[in-house]
């Protein structure tokens, strides 16, 4: 597969995770989610995939990155590393606010990105 193949994929995987997290925290409020650690554990997986994938469009697709400044692909990666190497010290209402706040801006953008 070429890279410009498997750039589509990243694109693609990434929305689909961002569309995953929003059904996933659908109806939930904060303290909701703060209760329910399959929700935590299945959003933080995707986020963990959204940004395991940023990392690899940043390394093999810059020209892609320069061309959208809109999507926050360097903190998508950084918030990956931190939470991959800190898990256990992981801030649950930085993730509440990173699923209301970036995921449905993000997921809005993947889709113009995608088609």
């Amino acid at each position: 597969m070429t890279p410009p193949d498997r750039q589509a994929d990243y694109v693609r995987l990434m929305q689909n995770a961002a569309i995953q997290i929003i059904d996933y925290t659908a109806g939930m409020d904060r303290e909701g989610f703060l209760a329910d650690a399959k929700t935590q554990d299945a959003v933080i997986m995707k986020l963990l995939v959204i940004g395991e994938l940023a990392a690899k469009l940043i390394d093999g697709h810059s020209a892609l990155i320069a061309a959208h400044p809109e999507i926050p692909w360097h903190q998508m990666k950084g918030m990956r590393n931190r939470m991959a190497h800190g898990y256990f010290e992981l801030d649950l209402d930085v993730v509440w606010e990173t699923v209301r706040q970036a995921i449905p801006d993000l997921a809005k953008h993947l889709r113009a990105l995608a088609h």
